[in-house]
Order: structure tokens, then C-alpha cells, then sequence
């Protein structure tokens, strides 16, 4: 929100030696976030003076008009100035900036030859200066605005203080000059002058335009106005256009300009349609879906059933709250105008702004809660604004049609807010606080003010207490530290599995848990595989990803994406984050209050459908694992090293690996081929292995781009691990080559090699896979690393072999293996 201290000051008496300081201070105590405090006089550096044209000479030969002025700017010697401007005589009042001044933009003005002669500053138009948009020629003053040579910042209206500032979601109401007048009146303590206490005519028998509210929870006010034969040429008022355009807001027309204006000054956004091009009576209400709509940025629109619009006879020409149709909107040469001024709930504009991508002014104002009781004071003002400036005919008739539900009291407990600010309040105090943001205090019930739709519940008072008797009044202290057994074992294993995964080379990434519907066809899912019934937030942040992710890998092949797009080639994600489950039921959840703890019933219902919400663990990888360089080829990264990054994180989680297994399995969206589920025991806790071709060529990603998925909430509790026993005696070392059918997996032999070698068996590794006509039709070749050690003496070759030998033993009885060669 920004606005001017001058256009404040109308409506509340601050202190007259009010600096920014003080001014920034009161705003952020009051809870708002300044962004600047602009002191406007300061925007323009160096001399800016008022000035006489005195002559004017034509100069030809160039491309387009010049003219060679002499101006008085008070000095002793006229001021020669070049300029292309024509919309001035001599014995015109100008705004001139001389040598060594600075306009805004860092445009600096130096005295210089151009066109065959030397000019000396320069003539300044409204733009220029930063005052209007107006471009079309330099300013010309009034005859009696000023005396040659006297600043002209006053006389232009740069003698004013730009305030910015940001509105929490909660307090719409400050979204305007009248809602940061009285918030700064409380502050101070100084009188505050309501600009929409005026006297408004009120609804009538008769209205000026047939309108019917088909909807009346989507627009529970619609007020209308009509003013006929205006002035279609007539221009706003140049202190109008200066707040306007220091608000952020371009000056367009008379009609739209007070209509904004209004909207700056009571917070209550309007409309205005052109009557001529009204086909018949108006009808307020919900869309009809597949409807369509062209709004005013020129764009067609399909409406959705919860959108809420403004129809005439030939269906909706303005998305209400949002933003207005071209079929209906004021143009060039209107002269008899319907002023609209409405309430729309909240939730409805937020979605629709949402939906649409359509964040107005007005629609900022309508999510955040307007005052209901501003609609036909608003209309009083804009009429007499539009007949002063315009002329034209007011209808005598109003439109009001009111369904505006009254505020109900709150009942506040005497000691509520003492308990929870930590300060003594007297009940006086409260009420006297309470009173001064228009609250009605009669003992302990509390009726807020209209303007005030964020006040609902007793906790909400008590934050006002807090926040107009003075945060830096509430002590600092800290809560008492209770006893704490420090991480619990599922945090202790997030922090160890992510620690892996990153000194491993992977990185970690967060994603946001919000998916489209179309990405369980992206990763191939099957029509009955359960990840494709997903939860449906019923206000999300995008309607384009309306859904929770099932898994981790959607949004994660996302980032991947997005990562190689801006130029990385070798890249390692991995991510660990809630999944949503959802269970299938038709019950809908019972309506919980905050005035009482939920029954054990209402609880059990309650949770009925909120989905489990088991923690994942997933990684992506593609390019080289290992880069290349002057010591050979990189290493490109494959389903292997997928497989491997979980073994890293099952192995940081505690799990034994003698507890885990790999085997092959079928999984989308891997590759039927190169996936693999990994096992805990005999449980199944994730797959990894090679994105399935199809995923891969829908996703834009590179070939051969492994992933891998389990599931943290399904491993065991990492078990007391004893501190081993370090043998001090020498190991023996023995590779054994089996002969077996490509089809018997590498980990299950080499659990059985662990198994058959007994105790004496330090570790068993594979270290090659071989496959040859040679072996025979079906076979393979498996090559292991067999260590031995024995914790009390040095082995003998026998024991050694006998130990091998057991081990081989046992896989050929197991799997029909041969030892390589023998």
C-alpha cells in the first residue's frame, strides 16, 4: 500500500514535527512492514525554480520541431534553453531545472551546445518530474502560481512524503488511507476524522437498473449508483492524478480514476459500466462452467463453476471482484455511467484471482476483507466527485441489496489477556484498547467493527491488546528449558542418511509437495497402481498442481530437469519428505470448533481420512559419476550406482547388511529390466534401478537416468551395535570364479558364500562379472573377494582352503555353481 503523509494528515491531526523516523517506528509497532519513507522534495536534486518564457525562436532544418527559449528563472540574466515542447507561449510560467540538477533516474542536467545552440537547462513535462504520466508537452503553470525564480517543488506537488508499506494477510482494512489513518490516530492518541462518516443516500423502493443476487454467500452487498450525460471528454483533477499515480496506480479517466481513488481512500474497490452498452437487467452469481469471458487485459477466459460474475442479457461480462469484461467497460465517449460498489467473500476473489492469475488491486483487497458497510458511502462520494468534474444527472434512485450478516460478540475472560501477554491488564485498560480499534465493549463481550472481519475469536483480541498497549512493553523471557532426551531415533536417522547421501557426491534439494494430475502418466504408473489416488487440497497454492505427491521421484525428476536445463550435465539429487496416501472413504470429516477439545468420536472420524504420511528417502542421478580428466574417461553413472546409493542409506540407518537384499522386480517407473527392489529381511522397503525409456523420453531427461525410492518409516530401528573386535593378525586373501546361470542373483550367492565360510570369514565382495560363449549357453561368471582372519592367531593355508572350500560347497548344492576353470 502506498499513499502520501499529505492525504493522511487530511484525516488525522499527527504531530507536526513528525519525521520519518518517528513515522517509520509507529507503522512497524502498529505491524506493518515498511518498505520506504520518500521525502519527494529530495528526488530531485539541484535548483528546480518556476520560470518566464520571455521569447521564443523556431528553428528549422531538423527532423522535428525545435524551439530556442529565453526563460526568467530570477537571475540577473535570462536562462537560454533548447526545447521540442510546443504547447507553450512566451509569457507562460514553466518548471525549469537548471545546470547541475538531477531528475529522478539519475538524469543529470549539464549545460551543453545541441541544435546549433547552447541551452541551460531544461523545461520539465509532468512526467519528467515523476508527478504524472503526462508526456504530451511540458507544464504550464497557472499565471498567478509563482514568481520567477521561487522552487517550484510546492507548486508541482513535490513537496510531499511517500509512505510504502506491507499488509499482512489478517488486516485488509489498512490497505487504505482510511485503515492507516486510524491505526496511526490510535497510535498517537490525536483525533481521527472517518472519510466515509458521511451522509449517503440510502436504498430506495424503486432502484436505477434492474439487478437481481442469484448468490447471495458469494456477494452478500450490491449497491449501484446511476449518473447520466457526463462530460465523456471531461479530464480528472490534477491533485486526484498526483495521488494516483503516487500510489502506483495510472491516471486513465474520470470514471476509472475515482473509482480507484476511492478505492485508495475507504478501501473499497468499485466499478463503473458504460450503460449504453448494458443489454437489459443484471444477474449476480456463480458461473456456469465452460462459460467464457474476455476481460479487460484482453484475454478469454473459461470460467469455473466457483468463479462468481456479473451477467446482462447476453451472459457474463465482468469477473467480479477481479476484473471487468470489454463488452461492458467504460470508453471513450461514455456518458451515462452505472457506478457498482459490492462485498464479495474473500474466499471465493482469492481462488478466482488464483485461477485465473489475475491479482488486481482490487482483488488484493477483497482476500484480505473489506469493510461491508462501505458500499454506499463510497457511491455518495464518487458521485458527487464524477458531477463535480463531469456534470451530468444523478439518479435519485440506490440500489442496496443487503444481506450482510450482523457481527456477533465475542466473549473475552478479564484475565485472558494478562495470562497470555505476561502483563497486568486492568479490565478498564482492555476495554479502553479494544474500544479505540472500534471494538463495542460491554463487560466481558466484545463486538468488533465492521471493517474488522479478522476479529473472531477471543485469541484475536488479545493480540490487539498486545499490539496497541506496545510490544516493547512485554518482557523478554525465555520459556523455562524442560528435560529433553535429545533426537528421537527417526530424526537421528534422517540426519544420518542425508549426511551419507551428501559425502557420497549427492546433493540435497527440497521440493514442493505439490504435484499435477497428469504426472502419474508422466512416470508410467499403471491404471490400478495405488499412487495414482493422490489427495486433493482444496485451496492450493497453484490449480495447475492441485494434488499431493504419492512419491518422492515426480517432483524430484522435476528439479532434476530444471537442473540440467541451466547447463549441469553431471548431477546427483536426493531429497527425504513426506508422501500423502490418502484412504479411500466416502465419510466426510466432522466440523471441529476451537471453543472445546474434539470427542474421542470426532477425533477417530476426523482421522479417518487424513492420509498417511510415511517418510521417503529418494535419489536421481545421470551424467558421470566419476568426471574424466588427464587420468582417463569418466565413469557414466548407471542403475548400479542407483542400487548402491540405498545400500549408503540403509547402511547410515542402521540396518545391518546382512539384512539387506537386492533381487529383480518390475516397478514403474524403472525399467523392467534394470529394477530392482531392495529388501530388509524379507520386507520390501523401495526400488531402485534405470527410469523406464518412455518416462525418460516424456520427462526430457538424459538416457540411462537412474533413480531410486524406499520408504525410511519401513526400516527397523537401527539395532545396539557392539564396537568390534580389531584382529591384529594377518588376513588371508582368496578370489573364487563361479559358473552359474545368469539368472541366479549376485547377492544371494554371495550371502550363501558368507554363509558356507563360517566364522573365519572377514568380508566377501564382488569384484567381476564375466559372460562368454565359452561358460555355455545361460551362464555367467561371478568373481568374489573372500577375506579371512582369524581375531587369535594367524591362519594356516589349510584352514584358509577349507573354509573356501565349505563356502563353494555350500553354493553348489544351493545354485548348481562351479568354480571357473576347475
Amino acid at each position: 500500500m502506498k499513499t502520501s503523509l499529505s492525504w493522511l494528515r487530511e484525516y488525522v491531526e499527527l504531530p507536526a514535527d513528525l519525521t520519518a523516523e518517528r513515522l517509520d517506528l509507529a507503522l512497524t509497532n502498529l505491524g506493518m512492514e515498511v518498505e520506504s519513507i520518500v521525502d519527494q522534495a529530495a528526488t530531485i536534486k539541484g535548483d528546480l525554480v518556476v520560470g518566464r518564457v520571455l521569447t521564443i525562436e523556431e528553428l528549422t532544418g531538423f527532423k522535428k520541431p525545435i524551439r530556442f527559449c529565453t526563460v526568467d528563472v530570477g537571475r540577473a540574466v535570462p536562462q537560454e534553453i533548447v526545447c521540442g515542447a510546443r504547447n507553450f507561449a512566451e509569457g507562460d510560467l514553466v518548471v525549469v531545472i537548471l545546470p547541475g540538477g538531477e531528475l529522478p533516474g539519475g538524469f543529470t542536467i549539464g549545460a551543453r551546445k545541441t541544435y546549433g545552440r547552447n541551452s541551460h537547462g531544461m523545461i520539465c513535462s509532468a512526467r519528467e518530474l515523476g508527478v504524472s504520466d503526462e508526456h504530451e508537452g511540458i507544464i504550464v503553470l497557472p499565471a498567478d502560481a509563482a514568481a520567477p525564480g521561487v522552487d517550484a517543488r510546492p507548486v508541482v506537488g513535490l513537496d510531499d512524503v511517500l509512505v510504502e508499506v506491507e499488509i499482512t494477510p489478517d488486516r485488509g482494512y489498512e490497505m487504505s488511507v482510511r485503515g492507516i489513518a486510524r491505526e496511526l490516530a490510535t497510535h498517537f492518541g490525536v483525533a481521527f476524522t472517518d472519510p466515509a462518516a458521511i451522509e449517503a443516500a440510502g436504498r430506495t423502493a424503486d432502484v436505477p437498473w434492474p439487478l437481481t443476487v442469484e448468490d447471495t454467500v458469494g456477494c452478500d452487498r450490491f449497491s449501484a449508483r446511476v449518473v447520466r450525460g457526463i462530460d465523456p471528454a471531461a479530464k480528472s483533477p490534477e491533485w486526484m492524478q498526483r495521488r494516483l499515480i503516487a500510489s502506483g496506480i495510472r491516471a486513465i479517466s474520470l470514471p476509472v480514476d475515482i473509482t480507484n481513488y476511492l478505492m485508495l481512500e475507504f478501501g473499497q474497490p468499485m466499478h463503473v459500466f458504460d450503460l449504453q452498452r448494458l443489454r437489459g437487467g443484471l444477474t449476480v452469481r456463480r458461473a456456469r462452467p465452460g462459460e467464457k469471458l474476455t476481460t479487460l487485459d484482453g484475454v478469454a477466459r473459461v470460467l469455473d463453476a466457483e468463479d462468481m460474475v456479473i451477467c446482462d442479457e447476453t451472459g457474463p461480462i465482468s469477473l467480479a471482484a477481479v476484473m471487468g469484461g470489454e463488452t461492458s467497460e467504460w470508453q471513450q465517449g461514455t456518458v451515462d455511467v452505472l457506478l457498482e460498489a459490492a462485498h464479495w467473500d474473500p474466499v471465493m476473489v482469492g481462488r478466482t484471482a488464483r485461477r485465473h492469475k489475475l491479482f488486481s488491486e482490487a482483488a488484493k483487497r477483497w482476500e484480505r476483507g473489506v469493510d461491508p458497510q462501505l458500499t454506499l458511502a463510497a457511491l455518495e462520494r464518487a458521485v458527487a466527485i464524477l458531477v463535480e468534474h463531469a456534470g451530468g444527472t444523478v439518479d435519485e434512485r440506490v440500489l442496496d441489496i443487503d444481506h450482510v450478516a450482523p457481527r456477533t460478540a465475542i466473549t473475552l475472560p478479564a484475565d485472558l489477556p494478562s495470562r497470555i501477554i505476561g502483563l497486568p491488564y486492568s479490565a478498564d485498560r482492555i476495554a479502553e484498547l479494544l474500544t479505540a480499534v472500534g471494538c463495542t465493549v460491554s463487560g466481558s463481550d466484545v463486538v468488533p467493527p465492521s471493517w474488522r472481519p479478522d476479529l473472531v475469536a477471543p485469541i484475536d483480541l488479545v493480540e490487539e491488546v498486545a499490539r496497541l498497549g506496545g510490544y516493547n512493553d512485554i518482557p523478554s523471557v525465555l520459556p523455562p528449558a524442560g528435560a529433553s532426551k535429545g533426537l528421537t531415533p527417526a530424526q537421528r536417522r534422517l540426519r544420518s542418511v542425508g549426511r551419507a547421501l551428501a559425502e557420497n557426491g549427492y546433493v540435497e534439494v527440497l521440493s514442493y509437495p505439490f504435484v499435477a494430475p497428469g504426472a502419474a502418466d508422466q512416470l508410467g504408473l499403471p491404471a490400478d497402481d495405488p499412487r495414482r489416488s493422490a489427495v486433493r487440497l482444496t485451496n492450493p497454492l497453484s490449480e495447475e498442481e492441485p494434488l499431493l505427491r504419492t512419491n518422492l521421484l515426480g517432483p524430484l525428476l522435476g528439479t532434476l530437469k530444471r537442473n540440467l536445463g541451466r547447463g549441469h550435465r553431471d548431477v546427483a539429487l536426493f531429497e527425504t519428505g513426506a508422501v500423502f496416501l490418502p484412504h479411500l472413504t466416502a465419510t466426510a470429516p466432522p466440523v471441529l470448533g476451537v471453543d472445546r477439545r474434539p470427542t474421542a468420536e470426532e477425533w477417530t472420524q476426523a482421522n479417518a481420512i487424513v492420509p498417511e504420511q510415511p517418510w521417503h528417502l529418494a535419489a536421481v542421478l545421470t551424467g558421470d559419476v566419476s568426471p574424466a580428466g588427464w587420468w582417463g574417461p569418466g565413469q557414466a553413472a548407471s542403475w548400479a550406482d542407483a542400487i548402491e546409493a540405498a545400500r549408503i542409506a540403509l547402511s547410515a540407518a542402521g540396518v545391518p547388511a546382512s539384512r539387506v537384499s537386492v533381487r529383480a522386480a518390475e516397478q514403474a517407473p524403472w525399467h523392467p529390466g534394470r529394477c530392482a527392489a531392495i529388501l530388509v529381511g524379507d520386507d520390501v522397503v523401495g526400488y531402485a534401478g534405470e527410469l523406464h525409456p518412455a518416462v525418460v523420453a516424456a520427462l526430457e531427461l538424459p538416457k540411462r537416468t537412474s533413480a531410486m525410492e524406499i520408504d525410511l518409516d519401513a526400516l527397523p530401528d537401527a539395532p545396539v551395535v557392539d564396537a568390534p573386535k580389531i584382529s591384529t593378525f594377518p588376513p588371508a586373501l582368496i578370489d573364487v570364479a563361479l559358473v552359474l546361470d545368469r539368472t541366479v542373483p549376485a547377492g544371494e550367492v554371495q550371502a550363501t558364500l558368507a554363509e558356507g565360510a563360517g566364522q573365519l570369514l572377514e568380508s566377501v565382495a564382488l569384484f567381476d562379472v564375466y559372460e562368454s560363449e565359452q561358460l555355455g549357453e545361460g551362464k555367467r561368471s561371478l568373481a568374489y573377494k573372500l577375506t579371512f582372519r582369524a581375531p587369535d592367531r594367524t591362519l594356516t593355508s589349510e584352514e584358509t582352503i577349507a573354509a573356501r572350500d565349505a563356502a563353494v560347497a555350500l553354493t553348489a548344492s544351493c545354485f548348481g555353481a562351479t568354480l571357473r576353470g576347475a
